[in-house]
């Protein structure tokens, strides 16, 4: 069977959790997808009256991503926001008066990802705040190529081009057994990540590179089936 694909493979923050909102809270999703914040103070807690202000942690200094404030927000003329999220984030109007403080990103990125704070200074029990982890990841399944092949042995290739995070590449057997390999070749564009494995194999068998990206609960495979006399090799 094919890796499975990138979109499935993603941890999946159902709608129902943006209502839990833990103090600490990882959140994963692939390059380009849209991907729900959660932060709550509650479901009996009506917040429609109240502020709560959502921030990125930088290396410098917090970047401003969303602003609720009593009805006025970044998206109804609210100023402060920092370029990067303009027209990217929204909340949950009608969630509101649940507690829901929630955020939607549109289109991460990888500069995306990092720490976020929600945060509700004025709350009963005094200053609130939530962190959240988002992780963004770019997946690339592996291609695999029969660079050399004799009656006695073939030199195959796996290529897995952009990924991030880095992954880990190996070599299976139809046994699901690592097999040998070289030292990977690994080059870097960006944060992007570009990882070249190969290995020489001695019998008739069905062979499989699998790309794993822990990080992201991300494994990717591709197989190519090597016959030693030389009659027939296919990827599948």
């Amino acid at each position: 069977a094919p890796g499975l694909g990138c979109g499935l493979s993603f941890i999946i923050t159902l709608f129902m959790l943006c209502f839990l909102g833990p103090p600490g809270t990882r959140v994963t999703v692939k390059e380009d997808d849209d991907v729900i914040l959660p932060c709550s103070l509650g479901t009996s807690v009506n917040i429609e009256s109240m502020l709560f202000d959502w921030k990125k942690e930088g290396t410098d200094m917090k970047k401003d991503v969303f602003v609720y404030n009593k009805g006025n927000h970044y998206n109804n003329g609210l100023a402060g926001q920092d370029k990067e999220f303009k027209n990217r984030v929204s909340h949950f109007p009608e969630q509101l008066k649940h507690g829901n403080a929630s955020i939607r990103i549109k289109q991460t990125s990888l500069e995306d990802k990092g720490i976020y704070t929600c945060i509700f200074p004025n709350v009963s029990t005094g200053r609130k705040t939530f962190r959240i982890e988002l992780a963004v990841g770019e997946c690339s399944d592996p291609s695999v190529t029969n660079l050399k092949e004799t009656n006695d042995w073939a030199l195959l290739q796996c290529d897995v081009k952009g990924a991030y995070p880095e992954p880990r590449v190996e070599w299976w057997d139809s046994n699901n057994q690592t097999i040998p390999s070289g030292e990977p070749q690994v080059s870097k564009r960006g944060v992007r990540f570009y990882v070249t494995l190969k290995t020489t194999v001695r019998k008739t068998d069905y062979y499989r590179c699998v790309a794993t990206q822990n990080e992201i609960h991300h494994r990717a495979h591709m197989e190519i089936s090597v016959h030693l006399n030389g009659e027939w090799h296919f990827n599948r």
